[in-house]
């Protein structure tokens, strides 16, 4: 998640840098330009994708530092059976402190981020404040329920101060347009940017989030590259809704990009009502 993911971006640079430097190089030494090349490339990262030779079964042979993708214990995202969550001791916390904010907009290759252009809004869990560090999309959904997916999921990345992570997972539903997004879904780039796409009109997150805001609780990790543990995942039951038009929008940028449920292993999955 978050994140992580700017190779096409890095990679043009490097390109624009090498061609920029190409006419320096007739004086300089032969050992020196191999020097040069070997560094280059070992600071390039490996390309990870949702499909084929680059996907989600080989990220761990991809690159050393997606080891966990593969010998994690806690890794996201998971099947939540929902007859098999528990529930102990009392109300867990769940603040939602969010206010209409300007964000703009990225497609890193690999989703749609929106960005905030302020550290505005933010979440309480368990005492524990998080702040919004960026928002983006999937589809069909990572997590499943039952085993079933969902048309679609939002991730809403938050960190806080000691740089912990806690990500509120939203399912997203065929149903009726959803009018918080309206503007920015206008403006979705379909390829990759080097520069974000403002969005004209603020934000409310706050009108994104269903009204039941009931919840499952578990440790997991990023969904993406490298795959970082620790990380508190807070997804709630209640799905919302995008019509069709705009999850074929997305789509139509996106055919596939989620990585498929991972094992529980020893983990519990908490059920938390709506406060």
């Amino acid at each position: 998640m978050k994140k992580k993911i700017i190779f096409p971006i890095l990679s043009t640079c490097l390109l624009l840098s090498l061609a920029a430097c190409s006419s320096n190089t007739a004086d300089v030494p032969k050992e020196e330009k191999v020097q040069e090349e070997k560094q280059t490339t070992e600071v390039q990262p490996a390309h990870w994708s949702y499909e084929g030779e680059t996907g989600p079964e080989y990220w761990a042979d991809l690159d050393p530092t997606n080891a966990v993708c593969t010998n994690g214990e806690e890794q996201s995202p998971i099947n939540i059976e929902v007859e098999k969550t528990e529930k102990e001791g009392e109300v867990r916390e769940l603040e939602f402190n969010y206010a209409p904010t300007n964000f703009s907009l990225a497609n890193n290759g690999h989703t749609i981020q929106g960005n905030p252009a302020a550290l505005d809004n933010s979440i309480v869990v368990d005492g524990e404040e998080y702040k919004l560090a960026q928002f983006h999309f999937h589809t069909p959904s990572e997590h499943q329920f039952n085993g079933q997916n969902f048309d679609m999921e939002l991730h809403l990345v938050h960190k806080s101060a000691s740089n912990e992570l806690a990500v509120i997972g939203l399912m997203i539903n065929e149903g009726a347009a959803n009018s918080a997004l309206e503007e920015s879904w206008k403006l979705l780039p379909k390829e990759v940017t080097t520069k974000d796409v403002k969005v004209t009109e603020a934000i409310d997150l706050m009108r994104l989030l269903p009204e039941n805001k009931q919840n499952f609780r578990y440790e997991g990790s990023l969904t993406t590259p490298p795959c970082s543990e620790e990380v508190q995942w807070v997804v709630l039951e209640q799905p919302i809704e995008m019509s069709k038009e705009q999850i074929d929008l997305f789509r139509q940028i996106f055919e596939d990009n989620h990585r498929p449920v991972q094992p529980l292993n020893d983990r519990e999955v908490e059920i938390e009502p709506s406060m």
